[in-house]
């Protein structure tokens, strides 16, 4: 059982349509560069794989890669790109599910481990990432640091997008580490916008450290984001890797 909330079908055949930025080649080519020199001869694992926006590249540059998902739809609209044989998906949750092998490569890109609305979860994902890598792989993890320096004293919300079709702003509970993404987006022409809210635990960078202290993980380098420019204290996200002792 998991704290995830599960993608049904509208935001599963929505979803790449309204991540283009995220799917863009500025985006998909640093990321898979940076993926692909870490997997280098061996196989990598991706924890909810999605739609397949990073697995599928990564896969074309050469990489075997398997993936979990929970979303049944979201492994639906994967399979419509690539077959069975090319980028195997197991159904289940990243927190506990386990493929056959060892992998020299695990990663978990766009905030997602902050799905996992515990600690506990978080903790069982940073476990179940050492269960699958081989001595000396690397587990990669992509999450936005917290933007509690945005939320002067009284104010609940962040604002993170104001753009011509979408509104998104983050409310956050500070105490249960808890956050809540709204989205306003326009569909169509007719001036009308379509709410969407989704839940998340924020973590920061030293929690995930002790995390993958205790699942047996060794913080190797975190950077700002995929091109590897350097992490400090204005960067909104972070690139962080952990190596599992040889």
């Amino acid at each position: 059982m998991t704290s995830s909330e599960l993608w049904g079908p509208e935001s599963a055949e929505r979803y790449d349509a309204e991540e283009t930025e995220m799917t863009s080649a500025a985006v998909l080519g640093a990321t898979v560069d940076f993926l692909a020199e870490l997997a280098g001869d061996g196989r990598a694992l991706e924890f909810a794989v999605g739609t397949g926006r990073v697995g599928v590249p990564l896969r074309e540059r050469g990489v075997p890669v398997t993936g979990i998902e929970l979303s049944e739809h979201m492994a639906a609209v994967l399979r419509r790109k690539v077959d069975e044989d090319t980028l195997p998906v197991v159904i289940g949750d990243m927190a506990t599910t386990v493929v056959p092998g060892e992998f020299s490569l695990v990663y978990l890109v766009y905030n997602t481990i902050s799905n996992l609305l515990t600690q506990d979860e978080q903790v069982e994902c940073f476990r179940n990432a050492a269960r699958h890598l081989r001595p000396g792989g690397r587990f990669v993890i992509e999450l936005g640091v917290p933007p509690l320096r945005f939320l002067p004293p009284g104010q609940v919300a962040v604002p993170f997008d104001v753009s011509e079709r979408h509104l998104g702003f983050d409310t956050v509970d500070t105490v249960e580490q808890l956050l809540v993404s709204h989205h306003f987006t326009r569909d169509g022409e007719d001036g009308r916008y379509r709410r969407g809210a989704s839940r998340h635990r924020y973590a920061w960078p030293a929690e995930l450290d002790l995390m993958a202290r205790i699942a047996g993980l060794q913080l190797e380098r975190r950077v700002a984001d995929w091109d590897g420019s350097p992490f400090t204290q204005e960067s909104p996200k972070h690139i962080s890797v952990w190596r599992k002792s040889a």
